[in-house]
């Protein structure tokens, strides 16, 4: 029986739209705007606006504008806890001037103002820092301050800064082979890399993450992962750790950077062996804890509990902008040293660049990736962490300056709404560092 591949996008947060189909195909942010809609809205809400996770609806367009805020009522989950010390504070100085802000997109003659490019990225909440305090904050649809939403790939980011801090700590060595580990993957693709290569999606794996081919890879990693009881036939792996014992390889390990999800999962498994945590118990004991964070965050989990790495992190966004602010500050944040600063020194540095070129991203020319960040090379030092659907933490060093976004953009590939978001950070940064020139 073929699994039904609404219920495998529901495993992954993923859609299954080509990403190649346009922004312009789709109804406008104000037009789906969630609140606007009224998903969910009743005891019980009408068929026509019911969302379930069951049968894939919750990830249709544009009924996903309301899930990515809800995910915790509509699948399985474990918490990410923040412990029981009060909240840091996050001072305000909000600065009007940002929403008028003009710049021009990639490829485009026409100027965009800042306010313009939030309504364009399908924005569903955004925090600027500047120096550590918000300078800019809006939520649209049903995101609210108090909210939690799927942070997707960026996911990934938070899983290679612990392995990253775990290699400060002489926990992890870089350059031993993943099945060294994990003896279960000896047998796989992923057995003979070595954890850096694994770190930096350097493996030589067959892995397709092409959500438009029904028969990609990134469909069999669902179906293991998703929750739900598995159709009657079905002859497939039954978790997360089972599909990755079933990966094979294609191409050698170290020659190019290919990002494939099966990545992070199998370095999510080398970090519960290695501590005997699970990853969302790892990044509260790490990090939740000490970052002075408003919320517990969550993350989804398949059926024998084990959190999705590769992209099931929900959180809320002030929390994600404290992240990337104790980032941006050498790992001390909250009066605490969080991370090793070595940690951050090493991500700021980058990868490999040859490598990174291999995969062709168009709009990334540049760039590199590195203990899953990716890492842009610019005049700015900055590097981000991105997710589908626009996703993204974007940490400017030299303009003191962070970006947190959530969004619900149509289409999944970050490639859709780059050549607006980068200009517009971009712009922002630029408006920051004049302010504070001396006159």
């Amino acid at each position: 029986m073929q699994w039904n591949k609404p219920c495998a996008a529901a495993a992954l947060f993923l859609s299954a739209m080509s990403a190649t189909a346009l922004a312009a195909d789709f109804p406008s942010a104000a037009e789906s705007d969630p609140a606007r809609l009224g998903w969910m809205v009743g005891s019980p809400p009408p068929e026509e606006r019911m969302i379930r996770f069951a049968d894939g609806s919750y990830f249709q367009f544009p009924a996903m504008r309301w899930s990515v805020a809800h995910f915790r009522q509509l699948m399985p989950t474990v918490n990410v806890s923040r412990g029981l010390s009060a909240p840091g504070s996050l001072d305000k100085r909000l600065d009007e001037g940002i929403d008028d802000l003009t710049f021009t997109p990639t490829q485009s003659d026409t100027p965009m103002t800042w306010a313009q490019s939030l309504q364009e990225n399908y924005t569903d909440g955004i925090v600027v820092l500047h120096q550590g305090d918000i300078v800019y904050e809006r939520y649209f649809g049903v995101m609210k301050p108090e909210g939690q939403h799927g942070a997707m790939s960026v996911t990934k980011t938070f899983i290679g800064t612990l392995a990253a801090q775990l290699v400060a700590e002489g926990k992890l060595d870089p350059a031993r082979s993943v099945a060294s580990y994990v003896p279960e993957l000896a047998a796989s693709a992923f057995g003979s890399a070595t954890l850096r290569q694994l770190m930096d999606m350097t493996t030589g794996i067959r892995f397709s993450e092409d959500y438009s081919d029904p028969n990609a890879d990134v469909w069999a990693h669902a179906a293991a992962g998703n929750p739900l009881p598995k159709p009657e036939g079905y002859t497939g792996p039954r978790s997360y750790y089972e599909f990755l014992q079933t990966v094979q390889s294609e191409g050698e390990h170290g020659e190019a950077f290919h990002y494939r999800t099966a990545n992070t999962d199998a370095l999510g498994w080398v970090l519960a062996r290695v501590t005997g945590r699970t990853v969302a118990e790892l990044l509260s004991e790490k990090v939740w804890r000490h970052l002075g964070a408003e919320q517990d965050a969550y993350m989804s989990v398949d059926s024998t509990g084990t959190p999705f790495a590769g992209g099931g992190l929900n959180l809320g966004l002030r929390d994600l902008a404290r992240f990337g602010e104790m980032v941006r500050q050498q790992g001390r944040y909250n009066g605490q040293q969080i991370l090793a600063p070595e940690v951050v020194e090493d991500i700021r540095a980058g990868g490999s660049q040859e490598a990174f070129a291999k995969a062709g991203y168009a709009q990334l020319d540049g760039w590199s990736y590195r203990n899953m960040w990716w890492v842009t090379h610019n005049p700015q030092g900055a590097f981000m962490a991105r997710g589908v659907h626009g996703q993204a933490l974007y940490i400017d060093p030299t303009a003191e300056m962070v970006i947190a976004r959530f969004a619900s953009h149509p289409v999944s590939a970050n490639a859709a709404n780059d050549a607006t978001t980068l200009p517009a950070f971009n712009a922002v940064a630029r408006y920051l560092m004049e302010a504070e020139a001396p006159q």
